[in-house]
């Protein structure tokens, strides 16, 4: 228990508060970290893809230690609650998808909510959306691994380590610029915000 409030803690240190979305990461993160790693510790080995940028992210990044500056954390801009674990060195993968929604939990959370950042909320408005909001996270916290999620292994193609490229100088803005995500436009290296995208349609 002590282990488990210890990591809470760090998870909320870094993302700055607690929340159901926070609590939906750890438990992930926990159900990925005791189905694919043994006891010792694998850095880059663990890769983490996820399909939404909220908070459960930050809470899956301190448990796993998969980040976006190591290239083990892959971000997938699909909007939905679905985290894939790959293990490099056993070639085994891990598909958890969400089973249930905060609004199922507590159907007037989301009302709620939206008064408490009405900005005219009452002290007595924030304090309801706070207590909704801790209930919610304790009782995802508390959920049965395979009630929360659709739990799977998968054959997943990995993807290779992250690479170190080489940086260039924008032809336009003059910033350095990762060579394998610059643009060539008049025979001449660009960024992304400066290059000019030439469409038909």
């Amino acid at each position: 228990m002590d282990n488990e409030n210890d990591i809470y803690s760090k998870v909320i240190e870094f993302h700055g508060h607690s929340c159901p979305g926070v609590a939906i990461g750890i438990q992930a993160a926990e159900i990925a970290t005791d189905k694919l790693i043994s006891n010792r510790a694998i850095d880059e080995e663990l890769l983490a893809i996820v399909e939404n940028d909220s908070c459960s992210v930050d809470a899956i990044q301190v448990i796993t230690g998969c980040t976006f500056g190591k290239g083990n954390l892959i971000f997938k801009d699909y909007g939905k609650n679905v985290y894939t674990f790959i293990n490099r060195g056993t070639g085994k993968s891990l598909r958890l998808s969400l089973n249930i929604a905060i609004d199922e939990i507590d159907p007037e959370f989301a009302m709620v909510r939206t008064k408490a950042f009405s900005g005219e909320a009452k002290p007595e408005d924030e304090m309801e959306f706070e207590k909704r909001k801790d209930a919610i996270s304790e009782k995802i916290m508390n959920m049965p691994a395979d009630e929360l999620f659709n739990i799977e292994f998968v054959d997943v193609e990995i993807p290779e380590k992250a690479r170190i490229f080489g940086s260039v100088k924008c032809s336009k803005c003059g910033e350095l610029v990762a060579e394998h995500r610059a643009r060539v436009e008049n025979n001449d290296f660009v960024c992304i915000p400066c290059f000019d995208d030439y469409s038909r349609n």
